[in-house]
């Protein structure tokens, strides 16, 4: 294998990557640099990537007959697939963008700061952020609470639904 001189870091959950390893055949790999479209829902646009991807599709199930979700899993941060989310908000009006970092500083702010540059008057409501709190991240025991649930998005999708 040759080498590279500019090195490549993944950085996930561990919790996510064991039980949903998955193989891909080079023929079959999926394109990393596309983000993945979801279930395509009218109501309301929801960001995710990594392990809030299965909290999404989690609060989407809650939310049935309430409101519609268009999910937009994220597969890398950079680059980002400015283009899907753009589209996506262009459609829906509304969104949500979810994330386990802590609020202050976070990527959710980028990715709104993008929405707002190429969609800014699609908009009908103010973009929600579901995050981690602006606290250090808790030992595993109590991990629970600062990680985004499916409640929490629920809350946030019905907020910016009703605004």
């Amino acid at each position: 294998m040759p080498s590279d001189p500019d090195p490549v870091l993944f950085m996930e959950p561990k919790r996510i990557t064991a039980p949903f390893a998955r193989r891909f055949r080079k023929e079959t790999m999926p394109s990393l640099w596309e983000g993945k479209g979801g279930p395509r829902g009218k109501d309301v646009t929801v960001i995710a990537y990594g392990a809030m991807v299965r909290e999404v599709v989690s609060a989407s199930e809650k939310l049935k007959g309430e409101a519609s979700l268009e999910i937009i899993d994220l597969r890398t941060i950079s680059p980002m697939d400015v283009d899907a989310m753009v589209a996506s908000i262009r459609k829906t009006g509304r969104g949500v963008v979810v994330h386990e970092a802590p609020k202050t500083c976070g990527l959710g702010a980028e990715i709104i700061a993008l929405i707002n540059e190429k969609a800014l008057f699609s908009l009908q409501a103010p973009i929600e952020r579901v995050t981690g709190f602006d606290i250090p991240v808790p030992l595993m025991k109590s991990e629970h609470y600062y990680l985004p649930n499916p409640e929490r998005i629920v809350s946030a999708v019905k907020k910016v639904m009703s605004s």
